[in-house]
């Protein structure tokens, strides 16, 4: 992988972190937002929303960490999608305590599934990447 992208995937990582604490910052404070009214034009669009921005925000994560990978009970777990799983938990959780959210057992249904759907396109990706690297160090021998 080059230089340039060693550094862009991350700081993509890192900005799409942004733009969801920017978008939580706005729900929690009871903002309207271009983004909120598109969703809530799209059938379940909340949910969707749920899915892809928790799902991305772990393919990010983990392509940024370059696919760290831990055991656990004889499974390999990705250290980004972790990190995804525990924010997720604390930001669903902490709108018990929100004024103007709601805690929603759905969304974090939604949450949790986009990050199990991506962590399978992480090793599937992991997977291409690794088999790439040994067919490029096998043609150099």
């Amino acid at each position: 992988m080059s230089h340039l992208l060693k550094t862009l995937i991350p700081l993509a990582a890192v900005a799409f972190f942004g733009f969801i604490l920017w978008v939580i910052y706005l729900a929690n404070t009871g903002q309207n937002s271009v983004f909120f009214q598109l969703v809530a034009r799209i059938p379940y669009g909340d949910k969707f929303g749920h899915f892809f921005l928790f799902g991305l925000l772990t393919l990010a994560t983990n392509i940024a960490f370059r696919f760290k990978s831990f055991p656990l009970f004889s499974r390999e777990l990705f250290l980004g999608s972790i990190l995804v799983f525990i924010f997720v938990v604390i930001e669903e959780f902490s709108q018990y305590f929100i004024p103007h959210r709601t805690f929603d057992l759905i969304d974090l249904s939604a949450d949790f599934i986009g990050i199990a759907f991506f962590s399978v396109v992480t090793s599937y990706l992991n997977k291409m990447t690794l088999k790439s690297k040994n067919s490029l160090s096998n043609d150099i021998k």
